[in-house]
């Protein structure tokens, strides 16, 4: 199957109210890697994970550590839930973007049936000077007609503050792992499109990996279709349209593979990444010279 080369979407071009565009405009060309692109470290492991993902560099376990690595790494943004925000952020207003976490779970539940609650509003994020909210969506969940009512109230908040929408969509259930499993094609492609009809302005994927049993189980077209890496994610890029596609970093990695991910994920039309433990599970040095490999490589990648 041939898929056509796919274009990062341009501000300019992408119709937007002026408050989300001002907002974008300086989380894509005034910090971060810049160029139209954007670099996140998310810290919401603390809610989603529990401490335990601290540990393995225990300095992390204080925000002001990622912090640091924002503004001294130069990143577009981070990303935090409120009480964080509220707590640690005031005294670097402006220094680093905020991107508000507005719903999250623990991952004490069982997993088949998952849904993130609202853990805050864009009137909070409003208030504390955030350029972005972030919303995770459980694509295919069983609770999925509960998430898309949430969805809903938050879009329309931010339609009347101008906040941009950052939806983290996230293939998750019993049905998505009868057909393919999360990290299929299917399962990524799908959740990019739906990000998309509901109201997404960025989307944040999974970059989807190829298993033989995984794709067989995948409904059709999918169970047909075998493509490269680059390929791959160029057709959830595509089924984005004029969304803005960061792809995850996940969980750590070495060196070699980060650099390659960033390369080959910005080479097929993305517009940046978010990369959080793989970042900040390392010694500061460490993770700063990381960061600056991953932007030359951002750079390189989004050039013409």
């Amino acid at each position: 199957m041939v898929i056509e080369r796919v274009r990062r979407p341009n501000l300019e071009a992408v119709s937007l109210a002026h408050g989300k565009r001002a907002r974008l405009h300086r989380l894509l060309y005034i910090h971060g890697p810049a160029e139209g692109t954007m670099l996140v470290l998310p810290v919401d492991q603390g809610l989603e994970h529990g401490p335990a993902d601290f540990l393995p560099n225990p300095p992390s376990e204080s925000p002001f550590f990622q912090i640091g690595l924002a503004i001294d790494g130069g990143y577009s943004a981070v990303a935090f839930h409120y009480g964080i925000a509220a707590r640690y952020m005031p005294a670097y207003a402006g220094r680093i973007p905020l991107i508000l976490k507005l719903n999250g779970k623990t991952e004490i539940p069982p997993s088949d049936k998952p849904l993130s609650g609202l853990t805050g509003t864009v009137e909070d994020a409003v208030r504390l000077g955030a350029d972005g909210v972030r919303y995770t969506l459980y694509v295919g969940s069983p609770r999925q007609d509960e998430d898309f009512a949430q969805l809903q109230r938050v879009r329309a908040e931010c339609d009347r503050f101008g906040m941009p929408l950052f939806v983290w969509a996230y293939p998750r259930g019993e049905a998505i792992e009868k057909k393919g499993g999360r990290d299929s094609l299917y399962a990524a492609d799908y959740a990019a499109r739906v990000a998309a009809e509901l109201g997404a302005d960025v989307i944040k994927l999974n970059v989807p990996t190829f298993d033989q049993k995984a794709r067989e189980s995948s409904p059709k077209p999918y169970d047909d279709m075998i493509l490269e890496y680059r390929a791959a994610v160029e057709k959830t890029v595509r089924t984005a349209g004029q969304c803005f596609v960061l792809f995850s970093g996940g969980s750590k990695i070495g060196d070699t593979d980060l650099l390659n991910k960033a390369r080959m994920v910005m080479e097929a039309g993305a517009t940046g990444l978010i990369f959080g433990r793989n970042m900040w599970q390392r010694p500061i040095a460490e993770a700063l010279r990381l960061t600056e490999e991953i932007k030359r490589v951002m750079r390189a990648a989004a050039g013409p």
